[in-house]
């Protein structure tokens, strides 16, 4: 197995044509058998600057300074070939490879440090993402969860799109939201909504006055210039599914038995941070029933909003039953993933966070992934 990259400017043992000095010496060999197949006339001696130059893109100081010893060395070795040897052309050539080299190892050592820092970035913000919202332990009362997220930029970590779930008496809530704005004021305003909900929902009589919480501590701990779309939802023991929408995009439910996938009717109300702006009165709850197998996509703007080159919005409800069909919750999602790339033609535009939800109450009847887990011991008995 070929070792990864453990430090900036250094380079695991992988396959040889990717090693940071083969791009600069193979452009320096061109250039040597140019000459030799050419002649002298045309001047090439001074194109061996280019192997340092090529070098500081990847490689270390060291690996700097190596092309630059061997393109002086060529450009010595050619200059007798040619009988050029003490020519003007020949100290040119050989200046050049000098300044250069010195330009391409401060790149380099710039280079590194911008890639120490930007590692060290990740670090931080992966760290953040983690305390903001950890991983969901994989079952949380009747429900199984799934959740996925991927943000817009491959270098960030961190965003405003979250969802949470927290086991209550009898079933679970279920948070999943979505802070206007990107950078650090919108991380800040996820962790306003991520707290409220924590705190609250294991106390809060209906989701309601669980909502009204999370308004309270948006407007007392932000600057109040955020809004937050959000979907609440309260998943009992009995199936018995409690929906509450503040702007979010509406789930969409598949039921066990195959059926053509169904979106919830909701009573949207404004995003959390504009209801005191609007006078809006508090949404009607919604509710449905679910039943043993049945899924529920939760999602925020990023998927829906996802467009093809024509500008047209991803279908979520016309394709989630065939890319939701796989058993295996984790396959799912990745197949949702990857139909969404290939109807957009590139990586995300936004960030999107997806939790499915697979309703298994407590009972007799076994949840596919329990079953295997139970093949596999019986297997190995």
């Amino acid at each position: 197995m070929s070792s990864t990259v453990n430090e900036p400017g250094r380079t695991g043992r992988g396959r040889w044509w990717a090693r940071p000095w083969v791009l600069p010496v193979g452009a320096m060999v061109l250039v040597a058998l140019g000459d030799l197949l050419l002649g002298p006339a045309l001047g090439l001696l001074p194109l061996f600057a280019a192997g340092p130059a090529l070098a500081a893109g990847r490689g270390t100081p060291r690996t700097v300074l190596g092309s630059a010893l061997l393109g002086s060395a060529l450009v010595l070795l050619i200059a007798v070939w040619d009988g050029l040897w003490g020519h003007t052309r020949v100290w040119v050539a050989l200046a050049g490879i000098v300044f250069t080299a010195i330009a391409a190892c401060w790149v380099s050592v710039t280079r590194i440090r911008a890639e120490r820092e930007l590692v060290d970035a990740r670090a931080v913000a992966e760290t953040v993402q983690n305390v903001l919202m950890p991983p969901l332990p994989p079952r949380l009362g009747p429900v199984e969860l799934t959740g996925s997220y991927r943000s817009a930029h491959r270098t960030a970590r961190v965003g405003g799109d979250l969802y949470q779930a927290v086991q209550v008496p009898g079933g679970v809530r279920i948070l999943v939201a979505d802070v206007q704005g990107k950078g650090l004021e919108a991380v800040s305003a996820a962790a306003v909504v991520l707290g409220a909900f924590r705190n609250a929902a294991p106390v809060a009589p209906d989701l309601n006055s669980l909502a009204a919480r999370i308004e309270r501590s948006l407007a007392e701990q932000t600057s109040g210039d955020r809004f937050v779309t959000a979907l609440l939802a309260d998943v009992r023991e009995d199936g018995r599914t409690v929906l509450l929408d503040h702007g979010h995009p509406v789930p969409v439910l598949l039921r066990a038995g195959g059926s053509a996938p169904e979106l919830p009717k909701l009573d949207p109300a404004p995003p959390f941070g504009l209801s005191a702006l609007t006078g809006a009165p508090a949404p009607r709850p919604s509710v449905l029933t679910l039943r043993e197998g049945d899924r529920l996509l939760f999602c925020t703007d990023g998927l829906t909003e996802a467009r093809d080159r024509s500008g047209t919005f991803y279908p979520l409800a016309d394709r989630a039953r065939s890319v939701l069909s796989p058993s295996c919750p984790q396959q799912a999602l990745g197949r949702l993933r990857a139909d969404v790339e290939e109807w957009t033609g590139h990586g995300p535009d936004d960030d999107s966070a997806l939790l499915l939800c697979d309703f298994h109450p407590a009972g007799p009847t076994t949840s596919p992934a329990a079953a295997a887990a139970a093949g596999a011991v019986s297997a190995a008995a």
